[in-house]
């Protein structure tokens, strides 16, 4: 039997495909639980229009994602840090920080979206990537200032 597949499924196919399987899978498993549907003209219809609207949508969101981008690559963050001889600092600069910071120049990025080549532990320019997309990054300059002792 026909079926077009509504979601994917490993070993079998995509979302949209349209594969050959046997009667009792399509009837017993794939069409009850909402996988997948008879092939009709209709549904041939329904799943190409389907397709569409998801590719409309997914350029959008890339569209999105690079305007963020740029934004994010003209970003300069500071941060202060107490640091011992040699300019290293006392612990290091993290992936939290670095949220905050975005969060708080209007960014809402997740932590888990900022990719840290090595721990930043040193004064200085450094460079962070946010993953602002599947396949979109930007790379964020963070400039770590020596925090003033107060005496």
């Amino acid at each position: 039997m026909k079926v077009i597949l509504k979601e994917d499924i490993e070993k079998l196919g995509n979302k949209g495909d349209i594969v050959n399987v046997a009667d009792g899978y399509a009837r017993n498993y794939l069409i009850p639980r909402g996988l997948a549907l008879a092939v009709t003209r209709g549904n041939v219809r329904l799943i190409e229009e389907e397709k569409k609207r998801l590719q409309r949508e997914r350029e959008k969101e890339i569209r999105t994602a690079e305007e963020l981008a740029e934004k994010l690559n003209a970003l300069e963050l500071e941060v202060y840090k107490k640091a011992g001889e040699n300019d290293v600092l006392y612990g290091s600069v993290t992936a939290s920080e670095l949220a905050e910071l975005l969060s708080a120049k209007g960014f809402d990025i997740d932590k888990k979206s900022i990719i840290l080549e090595e721990p930043i532990k040193r004064l200085g320019v450094h460079y962070f990537e946010v993953r602002v997309h599947n396949e979109i990054k930007a790379r964020v300059r963070v400039v770590v200032k020596k925090e003033e002792e107060e005496v």
